[in-house]
């Protein structure tokens, strides 16, 4: 089926983890709201074969947040490093919309640039398939929002 990226900017809920929890909650409802192949999330992650092996190509494919910024286990969160958010932000605390102008460039940058080649947009902070990096974006000094992004399939 081949890989697909994905990317989410969604209200803060207090911590990074209670705000996965609610977007999956929110994306399970969208895939599979019918009920009719998966009633819950545990019974969509029970399958592992079609978790293992095509997965939904949605944030639904990462299942944990972690701790370390360095890419180094499937179906993980991890932050983006402060210095990268700098690079990238020109701040520890960007605004949604410097995220989502970030991420303009990035998609532009793929449609555009040869596929050789280093990616040096934000995009290119996920190096590790079936994974993705968060930045928690501010409005006036306060958490409102969280972006996720990162990709599944092979």
């Amino acid at each position: 089926m081949g890989a697909s990226g994905w990317d989410y900017v969604t209200p803060y809920r207090g911590s990074v983890e209670t705000t996965l929890k609610a977007l999956h909650d929110e994306v399970f409802e969208e895939l599979f709201g019918g009920g009719e192949e998966y009633g819950s999330l545990d019974e969509l992650y029970a399958d592992e074969e079609f978790m293992g092996e095509g997965g939904t190509h949605s944030i639904l494919d990462v299942q944990r947040i972690v701790k370390t910024t360095e890419p180094s286990d499937y179906f993980t969160l991890r932050p983006l490093p402060t210095a990268r958010l700098v690079h990238h932000f020109g701040t520890d605390r960007p605004s949604v919309e410097q995220y989502e102008g970030a991420m303009a460039r990035a998609y532009e940058a793929l449609r555009t640039r040869p596929l050789r080649g280093e990616d040096t947009t934000l995009l290119g902070e996920d190096r590790m398939r079936w994974t993705g990096v968060y930045v928690v974006l501010y409005t006036d000094s306060q958490p409102t929002h969280v972006g996720f992004f990162g990709s599944s399939g092979d």
